[in-house]
């Protein structure tokens, strides 16, 4: 069969976060770590590789037994996210779920509160222990509750197999939001949540019974949001 789901719902920020962009043509006095901008906007942005990235890595910690190489990941993780290692017929199995670079949807709402840009920049120290000498940097980091639209995409292969990946999409959002999403999450940074997260089919079709399971799996990421932020 042939069909494709499309997930949507909101990724809020509840603390600066800071997504590495390019600093290559920095000039004198800028922020030494900036973070990724929409090119068009200006604005923040969230790679849709630098979710599905971070989602994998938890999912991984979580279903693998060892510290393996991603192609080497659990069965049910390759068959989710894809693998570049051939079978025995030379295939490779592509990624279920395309992940979509996220935009900021609130900007009006926070320049209504005052805010004339959508970023900060958190100076830091690092000092030597030996010489007792600072190294001040400035890291740019996208300001706490801005909100962005999360969209993937999931392609169906095999409709008995839908709602076991719905839930393990499910349980790496849950974990995403106990952990942090882009750097420095070990000092504060990228704690995100989920809100509203639905799923219905936009190609093809797919039993109603299978979408009606998909939801209430979706709304356990949405209802899981208020205890990850206290």
């Amino acid at each position: 069969m042939y069909a494709k789901i499309e997930i949507t719902g909101t990724v809020e920020v509840k603390t600066g976060m800071h997504i590495g962009g390019s600093s290559s043509f920095a000039a004198i006095g800028a922020v030494d770590s900036p973070v990724i901008k929409d090119v068009r906007s200006g604005l923040p942005m969230i790679p849709g590789s630098s979710l599905k990235g971070k989602i994998r890595t938890l999912l991984a910690r979580q279903y693998n037994t060892e510290i393996v190489k991603p192609d080497d990941d659990a069965a049910c993780l390759t068959r989710l996210f894809g693998c570049a290692k051939q079978s025995q017929d030379g295939r490779v199995k592509r990624s279920r779920i395309l992940v979509s670079d996220m935009f900021l949807l609130n900007e009006g709402e926070l320049r209504e509160q005052g805010l004339q840009v959508m970023t900060e920049v958190k100076f830091e120290n690092a000092i030597n222990r030996a010489t007792a000498v600072a190294n001040p940097r400035q890291i740019e980091r996208t300001i706490r509750g801005s909100k962005f639209g999360l969209e993937m995409i999931y392609e169906v292969e095999n409709e008995d197999e839908i709602a076991e990946d719905m839930r393990i999409l499910a349980e790496g959002m849950r974990l995403l939001q106990y952990d942090y999403l882009g750097g420095h999450g070990s000092r504060g940074y990228g704690k995100v949540v989920f809100y509203q997260v639905e799923a219905a089919v936009v190609v093809g079709e797919v039993d109603e019974k299978i979408m009606q399971e998909c939801n209430l799996i979706l709304q356990q990421v949405s209802s899981g949001a208020k205890h990850a932020i206290e």
